[in-house]
């Protein structure tokens, strides 16, 4: 299972090259994948013949029990023959459907390759989670598939319509498996369908919630409205994904369910009450339809009703024909869905009131037609007559029920012969149709599918022994599938839907006012418009009341409302320990006593360079805590960051004020103290109330062994961050990369790529023999003006910049068994380089680091990503750290541990995303201010005074 979903991921992602190759013929060789699926589960037949199952499991997250788990039942063989057979099919049709050098044809090709596999994975899935994947998978690629013509507004808006509907409701989902899963102990459907499910209010909630996911992802009111709207895609998305594939998801799950949450309250009444209204009103609503592909639509919906009716009844015999009908819709609905596309080509339209004469210039298409509706009809020997007599016979006992049924019965036929007639019939006073002649790749596929309902009828008792299994999980069913059982009450109801469905239709005409005025008192599509735009009023609304552009507004609103919500949560129940230890030696609070001063200090301070200087007073006080409580290598990281945070403040303070304007007043500034009071003692309970909180132990307990003995370092905050939750270093790596890539974007007004800054040449004098033997301080220093220059500063900085470095080596290198590491080695770096850019300028800094941030980033991450995979390509698991041995001569004895390659990842990474930092802050500036005329840290250039 797991191989046929590969090829589908391959076939999709070769789908774009196919295409450009061969054109729309690619589609022939992309049809072999869910062709392999349908050929497949025709080969695992007698496997599931008899109630057996095809279980496949691959490991994959095990410390969270979540396994790669697939399971072939009746059920799901059977979505695997739909989903495989009528997509390969249907992209055989595409074939011919499009034309060379269609607009997006790659695309499309591969989007619908890939819905097949989502769809596949979804209906093999074992596990609930999986599932869900799957589930989100095909609302992703559907929505693309909708909105293909990405020209055309209406496809845009449909395609967002079918997205927001399905999602949302996916959500809802979600939530119900999570408790479900979480009520049953498990989240494998095998497991839970095997053993007792306790009752109670959780799994009541849980099954609504997934019930919410499985109508709206089946178009099930109240969430029918996006299906006839998603009729704006292609014919061939419409006959796969809103006929024999996405749309029966929601059925399948429910199906799947059935058997064992069919008990529970509030399953029957959503189910029976939602899928008999929306089977009556969307057969009412085809009948008004005067486009072919729009009276399809409606036509889907309200047979989705009735599968959903009899896939969720919970009995036997119910799910013995919610198979069947299974099939048969499939079956009919595709058929009919390319046969409209089939006309609208030859055509050129879809409207009935333009349409005439066309069977008889077509008589193989109408042919086709006639069989298709015939069994969406219910006529027989076909398949469609079968499913529902069976599905009157299962609901004889059920009079309310079953009188719904007969209703959207008749309305059924009613459309089903409505279809054929404004397709193919002669119509008084409208010119015959110009019919172009239409090739065997678009025939064949409606052929194939319609002549299936014919030949499956007379071998109904075939199906019968195929999809019974699955009924017998409710019980022993009473009744069989078979084209006669003779005189029954089922018979005499389908005549009479037959009947009443002819006799509607004749009187089209008469009864046409009554349509027009009998319509339903709320409208799908109007009411999810109205849902919409009332939705993006609120949000204007909600916006213009809190989004004014003040960022002191906004913080303190988040911290009212955490001292609020949380803080009085903590007020009334009280978790923490009774007994506090305030301090463990006076330093502490003496430490404590300044970080308080300089924060209240701050607040009141009118210079932003004050403010930010107490700021920093409070994170260095942080970092003594750290030293007083015995953790070097936190205090040591801490101090370099509070550092390397002052200069990146310095450097955007130059683009502001020098003062804070003269608000706040004194008595909002007295508001400010007290709300930062108040969130300082609601975050202080709640670390008091976590760490007591905690009922099993630590799992950092064992890191200094680990640290040791699989780590090969004494150093546990390193080993933790290269080794032991090395991923979790991966993840935050990847995302300074991507925070660097961002803060630059912002500030860069070109490209980062390009050469590095030279200085100017007016401060080049030729060279001659006094100036070979002239030495400067610092390169850079040159072409700043005088006033801007400091030679202590360029002595100094001269002086100690490589000492730094090499200072910064040792961190790296000694960092496996004593404070240091890889960050703060970077660190170490980083602020030797805005030493440098501060004495010198921009062009300093160019010539300090002559190669480009996006470099030293990327080289980090490929060193750390390197590391990772050397790992798993020498046999160990990915980020395994190896101990390495070896003599060098002079040397001696060297014991080197592979995870140090990962900490120069890390290394690099934090140099390039300071060297972003000041080159954006920095450089990128200065250049701004240069270029504006202002003052910076620029060369003496353009005009005079352009320095500060």
């Amino acid at each position: 299972m797991l191989a046929l979903l590969i090829l589908h991921l391959v076939a999709a992602l070769v789908a774009p090259l196919l295409v450009q190759w061969w054109g729309p013929r690619a589609c022939w060789p992309l049809a072999l994948a869910p062709a392999a699926a349908f050929g497949w589960a025709v080969l695992r037949t007698p496997a599931v013949r008899d109630g057996g199952a095809v279980v496949e499991t691959y490991p994959w997250v095990g410390q969270l029990g979540l396994d790669l788990t697939f399971r072939l039942t009746t059920l799901s063989w059977l979505m695997t023959l739909l989903v495989g057979g009528v997509g390969a099919l249907v992209l055989v049709y595409c074939s011919r459907y499009f034309a060379a050098g269609a607009v997006g044809l790659a695309r499309f090709a591969g989007v619908l390759v890939a819905f097949a596999g989502a769809m596949l994975g979804l209906v093999l899935a074992d596990d609930l989670l999986l599932l869900y994947v799957g589930w989100e998978l095909t609302t992703i690629f559907s929505y693309l598939l909708i909105g293909h013509s990405t020209e055309r507004r209406s496809s845009r808006w449909a395609a967002a319509q079918a997205l927001t509907v399905t999602t949302l409701g996916g959500l809802a989902m979600l939530v119900g498996v999570l408790l479900l899963g979480a009520h049953a102990g498990s989240y494998r459907w095998s497991v839970i369908s095997a053993g007792p499910l306790p009752g109670g209010a959780p799994l009541i909630v849980a099954v609504v919630l997934i019930l919410v996911g499985a109508l709206s992802k089946s178009a099930i009111l109240p969430f029918s409205s996006w299906l006839p709207a998603a009729m704006a895609a292609p014919t061939p998305v419409s006959a796969y994904l809103h006929a024999a594939a996405m749309v029966k998801a929601g059925v399948y799950l429910i199906g799947l369910l059935a058997p064992v949450l069919a008990t529970v309250t509030g399953w029957r009444p959503v189910v029976l009450t939602a899928g008999l209204a929306t089977m009556i009103a969307g057969g009412w609503a085809a009948l008004r339809q005067t486009d072919l592909k729009l009276l399809l639509a409606y036509g889907t919906v309200s047979q989705l009703g009735l599968l959903v009716v009899v896939t969720g009844a919970g009995t036997p015999d119910a799910a013995l024909a919610a198979t069947a009908m299974l099939l048969a819709h499939a079956a009919f609905k595709a058929a009919l869905f390319l046969v409209v596309g089939v006309v609208d080509h030859a055509t050129g339209t879809r409207e009935v009131a333009e349409l005439s004469g066309v069977g008889r210039r077509a008589p193989l298409l109408c042919g086709i037609a006639v069989l298709a509706a015939a069994s969406m009809a219910g006529l027989p020997p076909l398949l469609g007559f079968v499913a529902k007599e069976a599905i009157f016979a299962a609901f004889t006992h059920q009079p309310v029920v079953l009188t719904g049924l007969v209703v959207g019965t008749v309305l059924t036929v009613a459309y089903s012969v409505r279809f054929v007639w404004g397709a193919f019939a002669s119509k008084p006073g409208v010119a015959p149709s110009e019919v172009l002649a239409s090739n065997a790749p678009m025939l064949l596929p409606p052929t194939l599918l319609a002549g299936f309902g014919l030949v499956a009828g007379p071998l109904a008792g075939g199906l019968d022994g195929l999809l019974r299994p699955y009924a017998e999980l409710f019980g022993r069913p009473g009744e069989h599938l078979a084209l006669w059982h003779g005189l029954t009450p089922a018979l005499g109801l389908s005549i009479v839907a037959l009947l009443g469905g002819g006799l509607l239709f004749a009187l089209r005409g008469p009864l046409a006012p009554a349509c027009a005025r009998l319509r339903s008192p709320v409208d799908s599509q109007r009411g999810y418009e109205w849902v919409v735009r009332h939705f993006d009023r609120l949000a204007i609304e909600v916006t213009g009341a809190t989004q004014r552009g003040s960022l002191p507004q906004y913080l303190g609103t988040i911290l009212l409302v955490l001292v609020l919500v949380p803080g009085t949560a903590l007020l009334l129940a009280r978790p923490w320990r009774t007994r506090i230890a305030l301090w463990d030696t006076p330093l502490q609070l003496v430490v404590v006593g300044v970080v308080a001063v300089a924060a209240v200090l701050a607040v009141g301070a009118r210079r932003r360079l004050t403010a930010m200087l107490l700021t920093g007073v409070t994170g260095y006080g942080s970092a003594m805590l750290f030293v007083f409580y015995g953790a070097p290598d936190l205090a040591l990281t801490q101090f370099l960051v509070e550092t390397a945070t002052i200069a990146v403040f310095v450097l955007v303070l130059r683009r502001l004020p020098e003062r804070f304007s003269a608000r706040p007043l004194r008595r909002s500034r007295w508001v400010r103290r007290g709300v930062g009071v108040a969130a300082g003692v609601v975050v202080a309970g709640l670390a008091l109330t976590a760490s007591g909180a905690r009922q099993a132990p630590t799992d950092s307990l064992a890191f200094p062994e680990l640290a040791v003995t699989q780590g090969h370092g004494r150093n546990v905050v390193n080993v933790t961050l290269v080794d032991i939750r090395a991923w979790d270093t991966m993840g935050e790596l990847s995302v300074l990369v991507v925070a660097a890539t961002g803060v630059a974007s912002l500030v860069f007004q070109r490209s980062r790529t390009g050469p590095r800054p030279r200085r100017p040449q007016r401060d080049r004098a030729p060279a001659g023999p006094r100036d070979t033997d002239r030495s400067v301080w610092l390169r850079g220093g040159a072409t700043l003006r005088e006033r801007q220059r400091s030679i202590v500063f360029e002595v100094v900085t001269r002086l100690l910049f490589h000492t730094v470095v090499l200072f910064s080596l040792f961190l790296l290198f000694s960092g496996h068994n004593a404070p240091g590491g890889g960050f703060a080695g970077g660190l170490v770096v980083s602020l030797a380089l805005a030493v440098r850019y501060l004495a010198g300028g921009r062009y300093e800094l160019a010539e300090a680091m002559p190669v480009g941030a996006g470099t030293v980033l990327g080289a980090g991450l490929a060193v750390a990503v390197g590391t990772g995979v050397v790992a798993l390509l020498a046999g160990g698991s990915v980020l395994e750290s190896t101990k390495i041995d070896f003599s060098v001569p002079v040397v001696g004895d060297v014991h080197l541990v592979t995870s140090l390659f990962f900490d120069v990842g890390v290394y690099l990474v934090v140099i390039g995303l300071a060297l972003d930092i000041l080159r954006s802050l920095g450089a990128e500036v200065d250049r701004h201010i240069e270029a504006a005329g202002g003052s910076g840290r620029g060369p003496l250039v353009d005009r005079p005074g352009s320095g500060s």
